[in-house]
Order: C-alpha cells, then structure tokens, then sequence
C-alpha cells in the first residue's frame, strides 16, 4: 500500500505516529511524510529564516534514519489555512503523487491553530485530488482516502478506535524523534515538556490500553466514501 502521513511540523510525526510509519515499511508499503509548516517559529533565539532551515535538515535527517521519504509545503507557523486554495493546491499536488491508500493526519479537535488548520487543508485537499478534472496539471486524480487522526498533543480527547503495536518499533521512533534537537530545546523551554520522555510514556499507556507494551493510537475519520472493510493500519 502507499501511505501517506500528512503531519504539521517537523517532529509531529516522529511523536505520533513514527512507530506506525516504521511499521507500514516493515509489511512492504510505500510511505511519504508531509510536513504542512516549516517550523520558523519554533525557537526563542534562532530567528525564521534560519530556523527554517534547520528544522528542514533536521526532517531530513530523521526521515533518512527510518527509511522514510519526507517532502515539505514549507509554509510559515501560524500560516496554514485549510480554506486556502493555493495551500490546497499545493497539497493536492503532493496527493496526488503519492496516491496514498490511507492518510494519517491531526485530529480536528488538536491543541494549537495550525495542527486544526492541517486537518481542515488535508479533508479539502484530499477530496479535491480526487476530482478528476480539478487542477488537472497538478497531476492525475487519485481516489478518495480514509483518513485516520494520530495522537493529539499529551493525548488530551482523544480516545483511539484503532491500536498499533509499535514495541519493536519504539527505540528507533525515539531516535528519529531525537534528531530535531532544535525542538527538544524548544519544548522544554516553552511547553516545559521532555518530549522524549513524554513520547516513551504515552506509547507506554497506549500500550497498557491494548495488551501491548507500546503502542500508538488513531481514531478514523468516519465519513461516507472514506470508509473500507479492510484493516489499513498495520
């Protein structure tokens, strides 16, 4: 299968959904990782521009330590919005190229205005990349995808409907995680967050929740002509 992980920031993914991800690779499937924003405001002394392209690297880095291929829209913190139509496009661009059987995205109900917006810009583009004669030059149409929500930030509301058993997959997720160490700075100063600590502990609930010891957890998007009688997380 192709996957599709449509994150906002460099290092939400590795926080929460790596383990899936390195899983998905495992089983044989194709995986792209999406960052919507680029990051720029994650830092009280690196300034934008340069933080942009530290946390690009730093993307790059943890993708190539997992095997997995990372693409940018590279749009500004605090910037993303998913009524947007040239944000669209460009999403639907990266859609469409990934012709992904599934997405893994934020949940509509997450913490900070951009991971809301992020949901809202993946639900539009998805669906547009699936109308055949939309923006034909931003590539061939592609089918309409379930869509599943990851973690919300510290798992606030947002119990899961589906378990993935990441055990064996948890120690290289935390090193990927690991590799954007402008963000483990950042959070602990602004958030007072361990995010490596954080991230073992959640995995470690998730995992007492299903009968493993760690795990990741995801809610579907339960819409019409999202839906399939398939098991699409591994």
């Amino acid at each position: 299968m192709n996957v599709l992980a449509i994150s906002c920031h460099p290092d939400d993914m590795e926080i929460s959904c790596g383990g899936t991800l390195l899983k998905c690779l495992k089983r044989g499937d194709n995986v792209t990782v999406c960052h919507v924003a680029n990051g720029d405001m994650g830092h009280v002394v690196i300034m934008p521009e340069e933080l942009r392209l530290v946390r690009a690297e730093e993307a790059q880095n943890a993708g190539k330590l997992g095997g997995l291929k990372v693409v940018t829209c590279d749009i500004g913190d605090l910037r993303v919005n998913g009524s947007d139509r040239t944000q669209i496009d460009t999403l639907v661009k990266i859609i469409r190229e990934a012709d992904p059987d599934l997405i893994i995205t934020h949940a509509p109900n997450d913490y900070m205005c951009d991971h809301v917006e992020v949901s809202k810009l993946v639900q539009n583009a998805s669906f547009s990349a699936s109308c055949p004669h939309y923006e034909m030059d931003l590539g061939p149409a592609c089918k309409v995808t379930p869509l599943f929500y990851m973690e919300n930030y510290h798992c606030v509301d947002c119990e899961p409907t589906e378990y993935v058993d990441i055990t064996d997959e948890l120690e290289l997720k935390l090193q990927m995680l690991a590799e954007h160490k402008s963000q483990v700075v950042w959070l602990k100063d602004h958030d007072n967050s361990d995010v490596l600590e954080d991230t073992r502990a959640l995995a470690r609930v998730r995992g007492i929740q299903c009968g493993v010891k760690y795990a990741e957890g995801f809610r579907q998007f339960l819409a019409a002509d999202r839906l399939t009688v398939k098991r699409m997380l591994p």
